[in-house]
């Protein structure tokens, strides 16, 4: 690409013919013409010495002249379009199996939550690392009900993971924001995430389950089996702690329903597979879950028999 000549002032010291220093007020400044911006690029050189100054322009000349040799721009794209940008590069990671189109999702929501914050139009080239510094302040008051410290913090760790990869594309001139750090969750606190349901909580669920597939409802043959497989699925989510994604996802070849002797009692219980590339983070895991005869009722309530059938599924095929 050549670089349009430039004219300049006898107070303008010339860099290469193509940009120059000059000083204004008591800072030394670097000006370069770029022709497919129509614009200069402006840089304070922060220093008084005008041999300094020279130096350094020269610098930031040969740097952005490197990267306009790579076809990028010096000005700044949107906040608003660099997370588009990260966001289809992340789709890759779908397609390659790498994540799961939920946790996609859940990354794209992050996202928005921080746009929200930080302007759309926001120019990523101004941003500073200390600009979400209240971060967590404008979440606790921007929400109706308050934001759990966990959610926020996840969404810290998926904004600077795309800080950090606008940053290897030469988008933003910082890697990352110094978040305001957060208390620390206290780790034997009850009210744990994911927490299990109380004897009390899984009572009530069991009963309202009932209720919903009860007859006195007058629900036709297919509408009540479409409701008991929504029974089962949530009394096998509350036993299992399954995430979403997982459960739905299962097939009947990964579910083997074994009898235990447990306090002297026989049980059923069910031994779970999570293959690889239905986890979130795409490791093959195996579990036992309680009352393993859930399994075994719910076989007998769908019409499919293949091993590879989705097992919460009228048809066998995958719920969208």
């Amino acid at each position: 690409m050549v670089l349009k000549k430039q004219e300049f002032k006898d107070d303008e010291i010339p860099i290469f013919d193509e940009a120059c220093v000059y000083k204004r007020g008591e800072y030394w400044q670097f000006r370069m013409w770029l022709p497919k911006e129509n614009k200069y690029a402006r840089k304070s050189l922060r220093t008084r010495s005008e041999t300094t100054a020279v130096e350094r322009g020269k610098a930031a000349y040969l740097e952005i002249y490197a990267n306009l040799q790579q076809g990028k721009t010096y000005f700044s794209i949107t906040t608003k379009e660099g997370v588009q940008q990260y966001v289809d590069f992340r789709k890759r990671d779908v397609e390659l199996g790498h994540i799961v189109s939920g946790r996609l999702a859940t990354i794209a929501t992050h996202l928005q939550h921080w746009l929200s914050f930080i302007g759309k139009d926001t120019k990523l080239k101004e941003l500073e690392r200390t600009d979400c510094e209240n971060y967590f302040y404008h979440r606790q008051k921007s929400t109706n009900s308050k934001v759990k410290q966990v959610t926020v913090q996840n969404e810290q760790s998926t904004i600077n993971a795309c800080i950090r990869w606008l940053n290897k594309n030469g988008e933003t001139h910082i890697d990352g924001f110094d978040f305001k750090k957060l208390p620390r969750l206290d780790k034997g606190n009850d009210a744990i995430r994911r927490a299990t349901l109380s004897n009390d909580e899984y009572e009530n669920l069991c009963r309202a389950m009932r209720k919903y597939c009860a007859k006195k409802n007058k629900l036709d043959y297919l509408e009540l089996r479409t409701r008991k497989i929504v029974q089962h699925y949530v009394l096998i989510a509350a036993n299992s702690g399954l995430r979403v994604g997982e459960q739905r996802q299962l097939r009947w070849s990964d579910v083997q329903v074994e009898t235990h002797t447990v306090g002297g009692k026989e049980q059923k219980l069910a031994r779970i597979t999570v293959r690889a590339e239905t986890s979130k983070v795409r490791t093959t895991r195996t579990l036992l879950c309680r009352n393993g005869q859930y399994f075994e009722r719910l076989r007998e309530l769908v019409t499919h028999t293949s091993n590879d059938a989705y097992i919460f599924s009228v048809d066998g095929e995958m719920v969208q």
